[in-house]
């Protein structure tokens, strides 16, 4: 049974840092590309970056340039480096794969920008 578990969101202001983490288990971790979506309350669940098993990345482009996702295939986990953050990244932040056509989701994480 495929699982993700995310960690490391909070409160931080306007302009700090944050760095997501989800661990991955029940699955051949390094051949499946991985997602950070986020959702923030009353919008739909939005892709925010991805990256391949050949560690291609791609980002949505309102985080361009401030936020970096990688991966230690190693751990087994994928992570989501968050800077400059801006209070409209405000939102629950969920781990995803894509595993035998079916979409698998961690239990997501909160992250709150604010002063």
């Amino acid at each position: 049974q495929v699982q993700l578990v995310e960690s490391g969101g909070g409160l931080v202001q306007p302009g700090g840092s944050l760095r997501l983490s989800c661990a991955a288990t029940g699955m051949i971790f390094s051949i499946y590309t991985m997602n950070w979506y986020r959702q923030a309350p009353g919008e739909q669940r939005e892709l925010v970056a991805a990256i391949t098993r050949s560690f291609s990345t791609s980002y949505t482009n309102s985080v361009k340039g401030r936020f970096t996702i990688s991966r230690d295939n190693a751990e087994n986990t994928v992570f989501l480096q968050m800077n400059s953050l801006k209070p409209e990244d405000t939102a629950v932040y969920y781990c995803n794969v894509v595993f035998r056509g079916n979409d698998i989701w961690g239990q997501g994480t909160q992250v709150t920008v604010s002063s």
